[in-house]
């Protein structure tokens, strides 16, 4: 009989509150990159109704202006109507922004005898499974498409009068480790009275879940759509916002560990955000090449030190080779210094309020330079999975 467990992910839109908050912060970043690629950036956000806080420490070359940033966030995020809890144009924007410590620059500049060191302490996990193409978890992945489905319905007005606050939450049954069904959808959609809670549950369940979890779905599926009857008071007004408070859903949706550091706002200096991208890098490379079906992979560093404090590897008993080795590899082929991972991974660029939505992990846009599997070739060669080829078969002609 086969052994049958759960694991349940959740997703929001980009108009949830943290989400406008991450945005916020990441845009900023990108504002100051775009001038400055070695700007040193962590802001983070609050908002609440009618509000929104930006407070943290930059030191750059470039300028953002962030009360422009923030509005026009809101406002491409669709917070253009006083009914959705904050609105662009007459929103309160107020900023307290200061330079970096020198206390902590001074760990992180590189000098002629010393490299570049880590902004910060901290342990960092990434995680990969063969069980989707993207090799992620499939709860995760499901939450996500949804979410994207609910802003897609929203924008394009093919469901009316919805608002851009939104969640997803979806349960995976799997039987002996592989995923076979859905036994839950949830979901939470901001709209305006104007439209029925009958028709905005069909039309949500048509037009949403039906596309994304069709396959999934039985009879025995349990769907929740506004589950407390409705959901008109959303946005900031129903919930504050803070920047690093979806640290999951930008993940690995609670499968696999977490280190705890947020994402946005942050620079590639501070390793809770590019350790995070290198240790998704190393696992998905991993599974790629078939060392393993399931990888996580633990980095810690020592802030003002290159080199990571620890490297680890499991490999959940899913190791098609010995995990010493794989260990041994990883080691060789990465080398994982702050200066390593934003080089490599080209990390000073504009690139990060993309990230800032559904996932920073699984996504296929060439700017997420952490989802390559360009050494998945090198890996599974060294690891004796594949014989080389001869000289001539190597040859292009």
């Amino acid at each position: 009989m086969a052994n049958i467990t759960y694991v349940t992910s959740e997703s929001v839109t980009e108009g949830h509150p943290d989400k406008i908050c991450d945005q916020i912060s990441d845009t900023i970043l990108d504002s100051l990159f775009a001038q400055d690629p070695y700007s040193r950036v962590a802001v983070e956000c609050l908002t609440t109704t009618g509000l929104v806080v930006v407070a943290g420490e930059v030191t750059s070359r470039g300028y953002a202006d962030i009360q422009g940033i923030a509005r026009r966030t809101l406002k491409e995020i669709g917070y253009t109507n006083p009914q959705y809890g904050i609105d662009c144009e007459d929103a309160g924007v107020l900023v307290s922004i200061h330079g970096q410590s020198s206390d902590i620059a001074q760990g992180v500049n590189e000098a002629s005898n010393k490299e570049q060191g880590a902004g910060d302490q901290g342990m960092m996990y990434g995680y990969a499974s063969n069980e989707t193409p993207e090799l992620m978890p499939l709860p995760i992945m499901l939450a996500h498409r949804l979410t994207m489905k609910l802003a897609e319905v929203r924008k394009k007005g093919i469901i009316p009068d919805l608002g851009p606050d939104g969640k997803s939450q979806v349960s995976v049954e799997y039987h002996d480790n592989v995923p076979k069904r859905l036994s839950a959808v949830v979901i939470a959609q901001q709209h305006l009275e104007d439209i029925s809670e009958e028709e905005l549950k069909e039309e949500i369940r048509n037009k949403v879940i039906e596309p994304v979890c069709g396959k999934w779905i039985d009879e025995n599926t349990r769907v929740y759509i506004n589950a407390t009857g409705k959901f008109v008071i959303g946005g900031p007004e129903g919930d504050s916002g803070v920047t690093g408070r979806k640290i999951i859903a930008d993940s690995y949706g609670g499968v696999g560990r977490h280190g705890g550091g947020a994402f946005s706002g942050k620079d590639p200096t501070k390793v809770d955000r590019s350790g995070a991208y290198a240790a998704r890098y190393v696992a998905k490379n991993i599974v790629a090449a078939g060392l393993a079906d399931k990888c996580e992979v633990q980095l810690s560093y020592a802030i003002g030190i290159a080199q990571p404090t620890s490297v680890n590897v499991d490999t959940f008993g899913t190791n098609n080779v010995p995990e010493s080795k794989i260990v041994e590899l990883v080691k060789k082929h990465f080398k994982l210094t702050p200066k390593w991972i934003i080089e490599h991974l080209n990390l000073r660029r504009p690139i990060y309020r993309k990230t800032a939505t559904y996932g920073h992990f699984g996504r296929e846009d060439p700017d997420f330079t952490w989802e390559k599997t360009d050494m998945a070739d090198t890996l599974r060669l060294e690891a004796g999975l594949v014989k080389p080829l001869k000289a001539e078969a190597r040859m292009i002609y």
